[in-house]
């Protein structure tokens, strides 16, 4: 029986955040708390791009192109979506999600959603590292885990 799990190594990994601009402070907090957790795990800044995109809504289609490019071995989409008094939320948050989720699909490259999907502001910023752990850092790890799991992995049919 194989047994396979993905490691925390950063052994020639290349990696990609994606980051939406909207809500930038929280933003700038999920790429603080990934390029960190990242650091202490040896992957060198080099290694990891940053793009920089205007919104959640845009994550998707960003993470597809550079999964495409085989350039990386897994993509994290960091974002903030709060909710309001409409229905933009719904919409926004779910085709975030979607849209990512097919990225990683269509291209077989990890693609970790780091986009928070907050009720209030307060929520967002505690999910950075104030008091309900670090999204950001747990998305770098997952994307660094599932980068090494996909090494390992035998490959499927083409």
């Amino acid at each position: 029986m194989a047994v396979y799990e993905g490691r925390l190594r950063p052994d020639g990994l290349r990696l990609a955040l994606v980051v939406a601009r909207y809500h930038r402070p929280i933003t700038e907090a999920l790429l603080t708390g990934a390029q960190e957790a990242l650091r202490r795990h040896g992957v060198p800044a080099e290694a990891v791009d940053v793009v920089w995109v205007p919104g959640s809504f845009e994550l998707p289609v960003t993470a597809r192109r550079l999964a495409a490019t085989r350039r990386y071995h897994a993509i994290v989409a960091l974002g903030a979506v709060l909710k309001g008094e409409t229905a933009h939320f719904e919409y926004v948050a779910g085709a975030a999600a979607q849209g990512l989720m097919q990225a990683g699909l269509a291209t077989g490259v990890p693609v970790i959603f780091g986009v928070l999907t907050c009720e209030t502001l307060e929520q967002a910023l505690d999910r950075t590292g104030l008091r309900a752990g670090d999204r950001g850092a747990e998305a770098a790890l997952a994307a660094l885990e599932m980068a090494n799991l996909f090494r390992e992995l035998p490959e499927g049919p083409a």
